[in-house]
């Protein structure tokens, strides 16, 4: 795996002062958003983008809040966004309307993937283990509701999960209900 690193950037944002670099695998473009000084064992957040929630405020999901969440937390304690350019669970954005239109339809977000000839969950984390040693990050407490995201980081010690619940809406609730019910969320 062949992977092309920026330079770093400063990125004053809203949340605060942040460095910003981005990671190059193929044509896809991963960002880790941090804070610094990097302690020993920072707060991290594996965040797949959504850009309709991340960008546009959807309310059909948590994205957006969880990564609203993510900011202010390493705003204030340190820590790490990594940022994954794995767009509706890793099937293209293209491919998200389409499973959003299924779902207008009455399918939940699992069906209507699987009913687009895709796995539930197409996303992929090998990148971040190659971008935690990067930054010689050994440790980490991961700030996830997700159990794929903890077991998918065999080589890293990972001392305590952080949970990142939002509230339910009446467009996201059954949404979230399949996340736990359905994907073993930990919600």
């Amino acid at each position: 795996m062949i992977i092309n690193i920026s330079n770093v950037a400063n990125l004053p944002s809203r949340f605060g002062n942040f460095k910003i670099q981005a990671f190059q695998e193929g044509i896809k473009e991963h960002l880790v958003i941090f804070k610094e000084p990097l302690n020993d064992i920072p707060l991290v957040r594996i965040h797949s983008e959504c850009l309709t929630g991340d960008v546009l405020g959807s309310l059909k999901c948590d994205c957006g809040e969880q990564l609203v969440q993510a900011l202010d937390k390493i705003n204030s304690l340190g820590g790490m966004v990594i940022y994954l350019r794995q767009e509706g669970r890793n099937i293209g954005l293209l491919n998200k309307i389409n499973a959003y239109a299924l779902q207008d339809k009455g399918l939940n977000t699992i069906e209507a993937n699987l009913r687009l000839g895709f796995q539930e969950d197409e996303r992929s984390y090998e990148i971040v283990e190659f971008i935690l040693a990067y930054f010689n990050i050994q440790k980490i407490r991961l700030l996830t509701n997700n159990p794929n995201k903890i077991e998918s980081l065999p080589h890293i010690d990972i001392i305590e999960r952080w949970p990142i619940v939002m509230a339910s809406n009446k467009y996201n609730k059954e949404y979230l209900k399949i996340k736990k019910e359905l994907m073993g969320h930990l919600l």
